[in-house]
């Protein structure tokens, strides 16, 4: 029996931050997948090699965790004032089901540089040398992101001295600003979806959990690593080898996310892996990193671990140190408390394979509501390969 060939599409593999992804044009990709819907998933998950029953996205290009199994979609932007449009796909490695529901910050980083190499911004506003500074427009969730890009004789620089912790070797540093990245039209807060820094969740087993839910950079679910019986200093074997404890995770995440109106009921968690996440946080701790480098407590100001597609993440998800950031410079937070209390411009934070910075721009407005104006931090990206992937005909 005679079988079609696959499929030829253009793609780029791309590291960015402590991620990776594929990254395609709108316009490379079949007609059917150029438009959202099932065309579009499935291509996307056949891709990734998604729904793998044995977890290991062997006959696809994703590589079994959540920082890995993730598509972009990028196309010039018909917006004003914007470069390029990108859209992210968190694709689910046993399931058939790409969630959309959310940004990836790690991957943001990657988006600039790809945008400039393959014509999506306008070559006369791309410098020889210098910094090349492209504006994203983040569809998923409708928010500006500015990208600073180094170039060197018209060329998207990628090698540089930038270290960041979780990539085993230095890049060029790629500076990211999250404009107004907080959702105001979410809950009666806005920023806070409950309108309050610090909640409550009634877990049962657990009982009364303390909480703050906000939703800046990526809806969030933070509690204090103390009410679970953590210290704040783990690592990823002592929670992704814990399956009571990952369950015991996503049981308050669904909790949260419920109290945050993003889901109506606790029974549609499985179908939203990618939103909201769930961090704990803890005062500053000496600690090991993965890496084996010793993080000294006088380095940070608190330690924060965070779950990303029902795992501990090996490093930090962009969207969530924006909402580190965000949370940490407003005071009352879980998050702020843990940093020492007080107002903050910025802070440092120890997660399981170093430490990142991040400045937030926070102010408190009229009837006490607080509002985020600009969120940044420095990411790196390269491009790992490029030419086509290829999938067998949908």
């Amino acid at each position: 029996m005679a079988f079609a060939p696959q499929i030829r599409i253009p793609a780029t593999y791309m590291r960015g931050g402590t991620s990776k992804g594929v990254f395609f044009r709108l316009q490379d990709l079949p007609a059917a997948a150029q438009q959202p819907g099932a065309a579009r998933d499935a291509l996307l998950l056949r891709v990734l090699g998604s729904p793998d029953p044995y977890g290991k996205q062997i006959d696809g290009m994703g590589a079994a965790t959540s920082s890995t199994s993730k598509a972009v979609i990028l196309s010039a932007s018909s917006r004003p004032g914007h470069d390029v449009d990108y859209l992210f796909g968190q694709v689910a490695i046993d399931q058939a089901l790409v969630d959309w529901s959310g940004n990836c910050g790690n991957l943001t980083a990657a988006v600039g540089p790809f945008a400039i190499a393959n014509g999506l911004v306008d070559a006369k506003r791309v410098p020889h040398d210098g910094l090349c500074t492209v504006r994203i427009w983040q569809a998923n969730i409708g928010k500006t992101i500015v990208a600073q890009v180094p170039m060197a004789g018209r060329q998207v620089q990628e090698m540089g001295d930038f270290e960041l912790d979780g990539v085993a070797f230095a890049a060029a540093e790629v500076q990211l600003a999250f404009m107004d990245p907080a959702d105001d039209a979410a809950g009666e807060g806005g920023l806070f979806p409950t309108g309050r820094v610090v909640d409550v969740l009634e877990a049962p087993g657990l009982g009364r959990i303390p909480a703050t839910l906000i939703n800046a950079g990526i809806p969030t679910v933070f509690l204090n690593a103390a009410d679970l019986g953590y210290s704040g200093t783990e690592l990823q074997g002592a929670i992704n080898g814990d399956p009571a404890a990952l369950a015991r995770f996503e049981s308050l995440r669904a909790l949260g996310a419920v109290k945050m109106g993003l889901m109506r009921d606790v029974a549609e968690a499985p179908l939203r892996q990618h939103t909201p996440k769930i961090a704990f946080v803890a005062p500053p701790a000496r600690y090991v990193a993965s890496s084996g480098k010793a993080v000294a407590a006088g380095e940070v100001d608190l330690l924060v671990r965070a779950l990303s597609m029902g795992q501990l993440h090996h490093a930090m998800m962009g969207t969530a140190a924006v909402a580190i950031g965000t949370a940490a410079a407003i005071p009352g937070t879980l998050v702020n408390l843990a940093a020492g209390g007080g107002e903050r411009q910025s802070v440092r934070f120890g997660h399981p394979s170093g430490t990142l910075r991040v400045g937030a721009q926070a102010r408190q407005g009229d009837g006490g509501r607080w509002s985020v104006t600009q969120v940044s931090m420095s990411r790196s990206a390269r491009v790992l390969m490029e030419g086509w992937v290829r999938v067998p005909p949908q």
